[in-house]
């Protein structure tokens, strides 16, 4: 049977480089959420109000990836999902999405601290490795870290997240 592997942590936490080694162990399409965003509204970014134009944006994003990923697990498929869920509340319902869906999942959680997270992007900024979809200044960094509701112990129980240690 297929399986939905979602993978959910901080900005900078080493969550695209596990989850590009992730679907190449598990011959399994990745989606990203920073790949959709860049493509599609990258022009469009405003200055200010930053927060609602992206919130609004990367649940539309969310909602279309979650219906490619039924399809590829439909189609008897692993599918490695990076679609942020920073926020408690973001994933207890992307968690009821998939189970009222009858899938099967496994959690990983990535993260680090936030000193160390923050010199991770500021490398890949500088490298524009292949990790890179987007420049994340300064401001964002520290506005999507303040954001970042670690799961508390009933949410890491409860949906059995496997914590992974960055490399």
């Amino acid at each position: 049977m297929s399986t939905l592997h979602l993978v959910v942590g901080p900005v900078g936490a080493g969550k695209s480089t596990f989850a590009i080694d992730l679907s190449r162990k598990k011959r399994a399409l990745r989606l990203t959420l920073d790949d959709w965003m860049v493509t599609l509204f990258s022009p469009d970014r405003p200055e200010h109000d930053f927060v609602p134009w992206y919130v609004e944006r990367a649940r539309r994003c969310v909602s279309q990836i979650f219906s490619i990923a039924q399809e590829v697990l439909a189609a008897d498929m692993d599918c490695v999902l990076e679609v942020g869920l920073i926020q408690r509340s973001e994933r207890i319902r992307f968690y009821e999405r998939i189970e009222s869906a009858g899938i099967d999942y496994i959690v990983y959680l990535l993260d680090a601290p936030r000193d160390v997270r923050r010199q991770r992007v500021a490398e890949r900024n500088a490298r524009k490795g292949v990790t890179f979809a987007m420049e994340v200044p300064p401001e964002i960094f520290e506005l999507a870290s303040d954001r970042w509701e670690p799961p508390d112990e009933s949410e890491c129980e409860r949906h059995h997240l496997r914590r992974i240690a960055p490399a």
